[in-house]
């Protein structure tokens, strides 16, 4: 089970989390974890090319050394690049130490192919920090959260259902997130491209974090 919008308890927790942006412009913040994977995060790419728009994407370092040509890919296109941890690590379950040293470890990679652009944003795998890693982490990054979770991951989620998702909750300053990943390819391929142009229709503007 997932929130498509955020409770407001989670969000008291997770205060110093960046959860929407201004609420006063049209403008929203498409947003992607989990990549990149070469295959579909190259066919995202195209369609943001296509759309001319920029996104962010928060990757996991692990697939940053498997894919370095589309990690790249990300760069070339100038989208925003965030931190996702270098193993996808649930912060739950991960003591802190271990857990800094990881995302430490993935802006390390991050910086081989970007080392002057780097906003050092960090977005928790799973939505799932300790207290104690948040409030390190925030001297250094900026924690960017969501207000609009698109299910797109999810298996029992039907495409039809996944764009429904964002489009019934979309508003001035939503962060919205999708995955460059394969178990969400069926949603994402189906519901993104319909999502944008929804979104542009309707007079949003997309921007990069």
């Amino acid at each position: 089970m997932y929130f498509v919008r955020p409770p407001y308890l989670y969000k008291k927790i997770i205060s110093k989390g960046i959860w929407r942006k201004s609420k006063f412009e049209k403008i929203i913040y498409l947003t992607f974890d989990d990549g990149p994977v070469q295959t579909i995060t190259n066919w995202v790419l195209s369609i943001l090319k296509y759309y001319d728009i920029k996104a962010t994407f928060f990757c996991v370092g692990d697939n940053v050394q498997k894919y370095p040509e589309t990690y790249q890919a990300i760069l070339n296109e100038k989208h925003a690049i965030g931190n996702h941890t270098y193993n996808h690590l649930n912060g739950w379950n991960t003591n802190t130490t271990n857990y800094i040293d990881n995302v430490e470890l993935c802006e390390q990679v991050l910086n081989i192919g970007n080392p002057t652009e780097s906003k050092r944003l960090f977005r928790p795998p799973y939505g799932k920090i300790k207290k104690t890693q948040l409030k390190q982490l925030h001297k250094n990054y900026k924690i960017i959260m969501w207000d609009v979770l698109s299910g797109d991951y999810d298996k029992k989620t039907s495409p039809e259902k996944c764009f429904k998702n964002v489009i019934d909750n979309i508003r001035s300053g939503s962060i919205i997130v999708f995955h460059d990943s394969m178990k969400a390819k069926n949603n994402l391929e189906y519901a993104l491209p319909k999502f944008i142009e929804y979104a542009l229709a309707n007079g949003f503007i997309f921007e990069r974090l």
